[in-house]
């Protein structure tokens, strides 16, 4: 080759690393990747910290609550990882058969031997002596179908008929069977699933004001229904709540806040854990990380889920296949809302509802749903345009994951000189 002559090097291999370029293709595919393993990771260490007092309390071990968590965050890497190799395609094809699947599992939740009532809601399953919590898989299994079917009726949603059927119908017979069992909170997250569904594939605004007024309806008729859900509406509207009372749990969230500073007490030390705070491992998780990480450990938690909100904004605006931006959108209104709404309850912005904070709070059918839905949506971050191409031109983990931080790699051959 003439001294000179330029080197045709392929386009992959001549874009910048993922975030150096903010534009790459592969930029979405490590914001989730990167944003889901630590919260994942911080979660699991809250979970250690805020259960085992609890745990000797009930003469267990010290690390049985995160033995748990930790076997649930095994279970889910592997299924994140096969759910990110699927291609968008299949889960178009198995929208109907997943939603169906995960709609039946609910529902046997009402069958006596498999049923169980946790406390007052009739939304857990015992099968093989692990119990598990098919809503959360009914979360997933809608995201995904109304992905497909918006996408196909997407010229026609503007129009009634077209958005209720069966756009709506399905939709709210799923979380009707959640509904059955008396579990508003989560209802209440899968409606706002299907609101960014809907908000994505384009449904009109005026149908969306005419869904809110009937869903504000029916939510203040079924919180009238329990004199539970009645008490804590009350006290978070009342000027002189009884803080030993029914805002018990709310006011000793704040304590555990409000003491943990700018830095807080110290990871371990907190004073809340010690059975002053109901579901400190689980609901209230987020307190108790104030508590012990201050603001600052709190901050890098919500940074986290923006980074999470950034990238999968990024899917659906840079993907070219609808099914894809509604799918994404329903997953990313799940947990986004659902992060959102556990937070917003800790910090006293709205009455106890009962959420778990996604990806961090104790519970294994909702780590590992929340983890294969991510994964899911990693699968169609890898079908951005010229994302394939990008992932395949950097080959191994390990020089995958320096391009990222923008450390070149060494190369895997060395010329060697001749000797003389």
């Amino acid at each position: 080759m003439a001294a000179g002559t330029p080197v045709d090097v392929p386009t992959a291999e001549r874009r910048p690393s993922a975030l150096g370029n903010w534009d790459s293709a592969v930029t979405s595919y490590y914001l989730i990747v990167g944003a889901t393993a630590l919260l994942v990771a911080i979660g699991l260490v809250m979970v250690l910290s805020s259960s085992s007092v609890d745990a000797l309390s009930r003469d267990e071990s010290p690390y049985a609550v995160f033995v748990n968590q930790a076997r649930f965050a095994l279970i889910g890497i592997p299924l994140a990882w096969t759910a990110s190799r699927v291609p968008p395609a299949t889960y178009k094809r198995l929208a109907w058969p997943l939603l169906g699947a995960a709609v039946l599992l609910q529902l046997l939740v009402f069958v006596p031997g498999l049923g169980k009532t946790v406390n007052g809601n009739r939304n857990w399953l015992v099968l093989g002596g692990q119990s598990i919590q098919p809503s959360e898989m009914v979360k997933l299994a809608l995201a995904v179908w109304l992905g497909a079917v918006l996408a196909r009726k997407r010229h026609l949603l503007h129009r009634w008929l077209h958005v209720l059927i069966p756009g709506v119908v399905v939709a709210g017979a799923a979380v009707g069977a959640v509904l059955i069992g008396h579990d508003l909170g989560t209802a209440m997250i899968m409606l706002m699933l299907v609101a960014g569904a809907l908000f994505v594939a384009g449904v009109p605004l005026r149908m969306f004001a005419v869904a809110g007024v009937a869903a504000t309806l029916l939510v203040v008729q079924l919180a009238q229904q329990k004199s539970s859900r009645l008490d804590r509406i009350e006290a978070f509207f009342s000027d002189d709540c009884d803080v030993l009372g029914a805002c018990y749990q709310t006011a000793r969230g704040m304590f555990a806040l409000g003491s943990g500073g700018l830095t807080g007490i110290g990871l371990g030390e907190s004073r809340e854990k010690w059975s002053y705070l109901p579901e400190a491992h689980n609901d209230f998780i987020f307190a108790i990380l104030g508590e012990e990480l201050g603001l600052l450990g709190t901050v890098l938690v919500l940074l986290l889920f923006g980074v999470l909100a950034v990238a999968m904004t990024r899917v659906v605006r840079r993907h070219t296949d609808p099914f894809v931006q509604i799918a994404t959108a329903g997953i990313g209104a799940w947990i986004l809302g659902q992060a959102f709404t556990n937070i917003a309850v800790v910090i006293g912005l709205l009455p106890v509802i009962g959420v778990p904070l996604p990806l961090v709070s104790a519970g294994g059918s909702a780590l590992i749903t929340t983890m294969t839905a991510l994964g899911v949506v990693l699968s169609f971050a890898r079908s951005e345009p010229g994302a394939a191409e990008a992932l395949a031109a950097r080959p191994g983990v390990v020089r995958r994951s320096l391009a990222v931080v923008g450390v070149p790699a060494r190369p895997a051959h060395r010329t060697r000189r001749p000797r003389d």
